[in-house]
């Protein structure tokens, strides 16, 4: 069941928003309260969250702030990855949820947070339980990424690719499991952090992995999960037919889908990190979704992470 929303992943982030085409979030801001507010008038109950920021900036969010924005949300998010890609360590987590708790009133996600294998698998395994105890008690949602290793014949959603080094080949070792379903060391101590922690976990149009992810998820103890209902796949032909699947597959969750992507044809540019040309496209889209696998009525209680 659909226990929330969020509009959009890493705005911030030049991989997923490009900043060439708005330098200062404006056109996302307008987005954003565009599909808030279409989102509120299909259901009354059912959470915002606005996309988690990387890098963690609560410049970022005074800027959307300044733009009216979270007078329609019901919660921010973050992501991290200090022992990846941040320049800060792993201890820092508290400091980095309290400096974003300073900047708004809304509660505080943690909505991807993971350490890769790609040096060790020991490193995954100890921070997954430090991770755990710096985060418990910080957040109402923390959604550790990902189950799933990026199979190595797909593209990490990423602007420089290879020429980013072992970071970017670092996108490809962030599961608990293997491409081919067998767990790593941090799989088998997952239990110790679920049900209080969830996961997020990013299908594929016509993902092949979509059944044995769920059954591994019950095995592990999982009860909240995040994962994307992409507005540029909602174009792709049996777009609805793969949509009804999904969802109708991660039932057993408590799911925060995330609405994000710009179909090519409706961007300022023919990129999923575009800016839309009319924002209030995907407002309508959001609004398809809500009315298509939330409805009207109340959706269940959020207990906060430890």
């Amino acid at each position: 069941m659909i226990e929330a929303c969020m509009l959009w992943n890493e705005p911030n982030n030049k991989s997923h928003w490009d900043p060439a085409i708005d330098p200062d979030w404006s056109q996302f801001g307008r987005m954003v309260v565009l599909a808030a507010q279409a989102i509120r008038a299909e259901n009354a109950h059912l959470p915002r969250v606005l996309g988690g920021m990387s890098p963690i900036d609560p410049h970022f969010v005074h800027r959307l702030a300044g733009y009216g924005v979270m007078e329609h949300l019901d919660a921010v998010a973050v992501h991290g990855f200090p022992l990846d890609w941040n320049l800060w360590g792993i201890d820092e987590w508290p400091a980095k949820i309290a400096e974003i708790k300073a900047a708004t009133h809304l509660p505080v996600w943690v909505s991807e947070v993971g350490v890769s294998t790609f040096g060790a698998e020991e490193v995954q395994d100890w921070g997954l339980k430090r991770t755990a105890e710096l985060l418990r008690g910080q957040a109402p949602r923390v959604h550790w990424y990902s189950l799933y290793d990026l199979p190595r014949e797909w593209e990490a959603t990423t602007r420089h690719k290879e020429a980013e080094g072992s970071s970017y080949y670092r996108h490809f070792a962030m599961g608990l499991l293997r491409e081919d379903g067998t767990p790593k060391l941090a799989a088998k101590h997952f239990h110790d952090c679920a049900p209080a922690m969830g996961l997020c976990q990013w299908f594929h149009h016509e993902d092949h992995r979509l059944d044995d992810a769920v059954e591994h998820m019950k095995h592990m103890g999982v009860r909240y999960l995040r994962t994307g209902l992409s507005w540029a796949d909602w174009f792709r032909p049996d777009a609805e037919r793969w949509f009804d699947r999904l969802v109708k597959a991660l039932e057993p969750f408590q799911v925060t889908a995330t609405f994000c992507f710009t179909p090519e044809h409706l961007g300022v540019e023919p990129h999923h990190t575009s800016a839309p040309r009319e924002p209030e496209a995907f407002a309508e889209f959001c609004a398809t979704m809500v009315r298509r696998y939330v409805g009207s009525g109340p959706t269940p209680e959020i207990v906060p992470f430890g």
